[in-house]
């Protein structure tokens, strides 16, 4: 069994900045990809950020240049530094580990940006 625990989220203000941790832990054996999604009510989960785990990241445009995706992993943990954050970025965030046995999701963690 295979348990993600994030963590991070909160209130802040437009620019203001936030660091997202995710960290794996249970039955994980060789994570291959991992990435953040947000979704918003009555919206569909979207994609944010990937990185493999050569190191390779991916980004939505909308985000890309702001939120910096990166692992640790020795720890199994993905974290997302989010930066110059704007009032479209409140979302629930979510993370999603692939591993050679299955994909796993997180709980979310609420990122509210409000002036």
């Amino acid at each position: 069994q295979v348990q993600l625990v994030e963590s991070g989220g909160g209130l802040v203000q437009p620019g203001d900045s936030l660091r997202l941790s995710c960290a794996a832990s249970g039955s994980i054996f060789r994570v291959r990809i991992m990435g953040w999604y947000r979704q918003t009510p009555g919206k569909q989960r979207d994609l944010v950020a990937t990185i493999t785990s050569g190191g390779s990241t991916d980004y939505v445009d909308s985000v890309r240049g702001r939120f910096t995706i990166s692992r640790d992993n020795a720890k199994n943990t993905v974290y997302l530094q989010m930066n110059s954050l704007k009032l479209e970025d409140t979302a629930v965030y979510v993370c999603r580990v692939d591993t050679v046995l299955g994909t796993y999701w997180g709980q979310g963690t609420q990122v509210t940006v409000s002036s």
